[in-house]
């Protein structure tokens, strides 16, 4: 199991497309209206990692509890039923009120096989509804190791309003066809920060296994996003510091991240037209390079980082790094 803490850092850049649609405002991109910063919840990016395990990545990650399901044709499992799914013990599909004596008896069953089978609940947590009977109700809630804060881009973004038509009339015996609205970003560089909590780790048995999942699922996730809303976004970087000091994060290492655009803000459209600044991170690092562990890292080539406003390759820093701490290149393809 997880024995130590760390932090992640992840960004990725999304182009002409709606990285994060808020379904109560006309599904438009999330944006903090004091800021112009484009905001992408800590939901949608673990969506993005389970639908890699799931579709991907199935023999090595397991079951996936949090995804859609049908019971009967229309019809979708809410938490209880799906819950349900793992009442089995020795093989055998368990009766609830049958095969199980108690309430109690039924919640082990289910927190044990949920946890040994399930990389989400062992990544993120949950909390899920235990139903015996109508008098006989509980809840398993598990903490989640991996929290992530909410995303956002390092900088002021636009909302384009896109009018099109679709491909069918509205209605039987008309002849024009519907027209449809869309909301788009031409460019936002998103960043996510988050903790990998070695405590929460000893109640869900996350293990170092998981994380290496977890962290391609980042990755190789966000590359997979192959929809009409989110085709166009790629990672660039991923950063994760594991400390030897337990319950020890230097913490906020996002914020130690400065976006210096080339050009005007609302004219930003590529990874040409700004540069990365990450004096500050490198000298956190050196500062607490006495309780750092290791450093795993992934970075893009075409992202453009600087070193006291002078630009530096993902070699380079791969030296900077190496002399304050053990350095490993993640390899993500």
């Amino acid at each position: 199991m997880i024995q130590n803490r760390s932090e992640i850092v992840f960004l990725y850049d999304a182009k002409d497309v709606n990285p994060n649609g808020d379904p109560m405002d006309e599904n438009k991109p999330r944006i903090d209206e004091e800021t112009g910063i484009n905001i992408v919840t800590d939901v949608r990016l673990k969506r993005t990692v389970r639908d890699y395990l799931y579709n991907f990545k199935k023999e090595k990650a397991g079951n996936i509890f949090v995804r859609e399901i049908e019971y009967e044709a229309g019809k979708i499992q809410d938490a209880k039923l799906r819950a349900e799914d793992f009442l089995i013990k020795d093989g055998k599909k368990l009766d609830k009120k049958k095969d199980v004596k108690t309430l109690s008896e039924m919640k082990d069953i289910i927190t044990q096989n949920i946890l040994n089978q399930c990389i989400d609940v062992r990544l993120f947590g949950g909390t899920l509804p235990i139903e015996k009977s109508e008098k006989e109700k509980t809840a398993i809630t598990l903490t989640g190791p991996v929290q992530f804060r909410m995303g956002r881009s390092l900088h002021q973004v636009e909302i384009i309003h896109i009018k099109g038509t679709g491909a069918f009339a509205s209605e039987p015996g008309k002849e024009q066809r519907t027209f449809r609205d869309e909301y788009i970003l031409p460019y936002s560089l998103i960043c996510f920060y988050g903790i990998i909590n070695e405590n929460a780790s000893k109640y869900t048995h996350l293990t170092e296994d998981d994380v290496k999942l977890l962290l391609e699922g980042l990755w190789n996730g966000t590359k997979n996003l192959i929809s009409r809303s989110k085709v166009g976004q790629m990672p660039r970087l991923l950063l994760r510091i594991i400390y030897k000091e337990k319950n020890y994060h230097i913490g906020d290492l996002d914020k130690k991240i400065a976006f210096k655009p080339e050009t005007n803000v609302e004219k930003i459209r590529n990874l040409d037209d700004f540069k990365l600044e990450i004096t500050e991170l490198l000298k956190t690092i050196t500062e607490h390079k006495d309780k750092i562990a290791q450093i795993e890292f992934q970075i893009d080539h075409s992202l453009q980082l600087a070193k006291n406003g002078q630009i530096i390759t993902s070699d380079e820093l791969k030296k900077l790094l190496e002399k304050e701490c053990k350095v490993i290149d993640l390899h993500l393809q």
